[in-house]
Formats: C-alpha cells, structure tokens, sequence
C-alpha cells in the first residue's frame, strides 16, 4: 500500500493498519485525543467511559504551543480557533499590593517563536471538540456507561470486563482513566494519591462582569503567601475564567464541590482592592482539591499503558496538565503506528519517551506553586526580579517546554 493510499483510507474512516483495535479507558482529554491521533494513522480504538452521559463541566484551561500545534494536527484546531481566548502577555501582579511586576509576552511574540499560538479555553469546548471529531470517525466507538472493573492480559490479547459483567477484548488497552485510575491502582501496584495540602476554587463570569481596570486581553497572575489568582479570557473573550488556588485541609473526592463565597473572600481579605472586587463577583465558586502521586517505575506492561493523569499527575502550577496528555496521545500513536505487529515494545517505547519530560513539568509546576506564595524577604526577591529581568528572557525559560514537538 503506498503512502498516498494509506492516508486516503484513514481520512475515509478505513482501517490501514493490522493492528485490530485497541481499548481506551476513559474519553477525557486524553483518551479522545488518543483515538483521533491513532485514527489519523488508520488505526481503530474503542474508547471507554465510565460515565453515562457527559457532564458540561470545567472551567478555564490553557494551552501552550506544545498543546495548540497537536491540536491542529488532530484536525481540531480550526473548530477551536473562534472560540479561544488569545492572550498578549502573561501578567504578574502582587496580590496584596495590586502592584504590576511583569508582564511576560505571549500572543505574536510566543506563536512566532514556536510556530503555533497560545491559546486560553474553556475545557468544555476543548472537550466537546474532540468528541464530536472523534464521534465523526468511522474507526473510533465511544461506549458510555462502561466502568472497567478488572483487566488481564492474555498472549496476544487484552480482557477487560465492566462492573456489570460486559466483557470486551482488543490489542492493547491504554488507561487514560485518570487522577483516580482504577487501572493503574489494579495492574501498577502504584501508591496512593498525596493530598498536596491545597484546593483550587474556578468559577467563569461574562467579561463584562469583570472590574474596568482587569479588563485586559492577558493571563493574569496574582501572587501572595496565603494564595494565589489566576484569570483569562475565554470562548472568544465573552468570558473570563478565574481560578483561587488556597492552602487547605479538606481533601475533596469531588471536582465540583459547591463552596460558599467566603471560602474565597476570606482569605482574600488582605487583597489589593481591585483584585477583592473580582473575587466577590462570581455568584458561585466550585473547589476541587489538589493531588500529588509519587513517580511510578514504570508506566507499561505488556500491552497496558497508562496516559495522562493516570501516568503523571500535575499540579496545575504550569498550565501543562492537558498539554501533557496530548503529548503523550501523540507519542503513543506514532509509536504502536511504527510497531503494529509488536505492540509490547511500542508501549515501552513510548513510556520510555515520556517518562523524562513529564517528571520534568511535574517538577517544574511544585516549583511555580512555592514560588507563588513566598514570603517575606523571598517574596520581595521574586518580585524584583520579575521587576528588572527583561520579559523575553523570562519567557525563553520555557522553551524546553513550548517548544517540544512530538
């Protein structure tokens, strides 16, 4: 089969690689973007969700020119276009004071230096893209309601059998279940999630409910000892997604966790005026808490692996959780496309391959967390350092991660 013909069958929905069909558990994110990366390489999936119906959840989610240029690659990308948000700068401001300290470059200067835009979005359009792309292939099938209870490895095969008895078999199962996954507590004899002693609290306001003097086209960062405020624009700037990330003691099993308001405003209570004016604007707040997971020695086995949070969850410090799991989908796929007939050795090698740069990220976003809420005399370091060095340095930090491709 030459290569021309290849490429046809799979944008015709056709199978081109004898690979049978490999098992997805979970259609967040990362499993969707999993079967639309291997569908371009005319390999079919059965992705796998829990739920019975999906839920119109979420908030903001941003995503850097690693994330935006898998996207386009996905096919997505211009159903996406209109409705992101595309900031100019990230801006970094002092939480207490109100007082401006950066404002590092992102939109013209960040696309041209990595060759694909930064975009902020609403995870509910991010994932209801990638459902409807995924629903429109003709070698992709989503079953709802099927919550994997077990799985065992054959020869040559993959069981898995659902709470309810249901049993289906493929070539290979990839967990993309999750912070929660049950597959990686049942085959990777993984520790347990650490409570990382922090919850998140978002809530998304029209941006025309946001404070006059905020109403900019930037990520905009508040820092302080007791917490910190991330907010952007989002669905074509129409909205504005605001995030309060707090100590906490309460860990939470829920994403969608109903707080009252003082949750929020009370330990914004020492906030620079403007910023308590965007905190006491949205009617509801939701909190979900935060996780750790020690590093895992191994991602794969046999002809399981696990992707996304299942792997290596992140703390939400470098705005990367997402990115990685496309990362990982596009790793993946290229690898069991260039190994179908030893599906074994193309998991590892795409463990093997992601194993580096995702320990990195997850290092790289507890750091940005510390960072955020110094104190004293290290506050007032980090502050004139953001001050005085040149943004575009700053910025250039990043392009270990900006700039990968896979």
């Amino acid at each position: 089969m030459s290569m021309t013909n290849a490429t046809q069958k799979a944008l015709d929905g056709e199978p081109t690689r004898d690979v049978g069909s490999i098992l997805i558990a979970g259609a967040g994110i990362g499993g969707l973007a999993t079967a639309l990366a291997l569908a371009k390489r005319g390999i079919a999936s059965t992705v796998l969700e829990r739920r019975s119906a999906f839920e119109p959840e979420g908030a903001g989610i941003q995503i850097g020119p690693n994330g935006t240029r898998i996207l386009a690659e996905l096919g997505v990308a211009d159903e996406l276009e209109p409705l992101a948000g595309k900031p100019d700068a990230v801006h970094a401001r002092n939480a207490l004071s109100g007082a401006s300290l950066a404002r590092l470059p992102l939109g013209k200067w960040i696309e041209a230096r990595h060759r694909a835009p930064y975009w902020v979005l609403h995870r509910q359009d991010l994932h209801a893209a990638l459902l409807k792309s995924a629903r429109e292939s003709r070698i992709i099938s989503i079953m709802t309601g099927f919550d994997v209870a077990s799985a065992a490895m054959e020869r040559d095969r993959v069981s898995i059998q659902d709470k309810g008895g249901r049993r289906l078999d493929g070539d290979a199962l990839i967990a993309a279940d999750g912070l929660r996954s049950h597959l990686r507590g049942e085959l990777f004899d993984a520790p347990p999630l650490r409570f990382a002693g922090r919850s998140a609290a978002r809530a998304v306001i029209p941006f025309e409910a946001m404070p006059e003097p905020l109403r900019e086209n930037a990520t905009t960062l508040w820092m302080s000892p007791r917490a910190h405020v991330v907010h952007y624009p989002v669905r074509g700037a129409r909205e504005v997604a605001v995030i309060f990330v707090r100590k906490d003691t309460i860990a939470s099993d829920d994403w969608s966790t109903a707080i009252p308001n003082a949750w929020v405003t009370d330990i914004a209570e020492g906030f620079a005026p403007i910023l308590r004016e965007l905190l006491e604007t949205p009617p509801q707040w939701k909190k979900w808490a935060l996780y750790e997971l020690p590093p895992l020695p191994f991602w794969n086995l046999d002809r399981v692996a696990l992707l996304g949070d299942a792997a290596h969850p992140t703390l939400p410090f470098m705005a990367q959780g997402a990115v990685l799991a496309l990362e990982d989908a596009a790793v993946l796929a290229r690898a069991v496309a260039e190994r179908p007939a030893d599906l074994p050795r193309a998991l590892a090698l795409y463990a093997s391959a992601r194993r580096h740069r995702a320990s990195r990220v997850v290092a790289a976003a507890k750091s940005n967390g510390r960072i955020y809420h110094l104190d004293g005399m290290a506050a007032h370091a980090r502050d004139a350092t953001l001050r005085m060095a040149p943004p575009t340095m700053l910025m250039s930090r990043y392009d270990w991660i900006y700039g990968w491709r896979p």
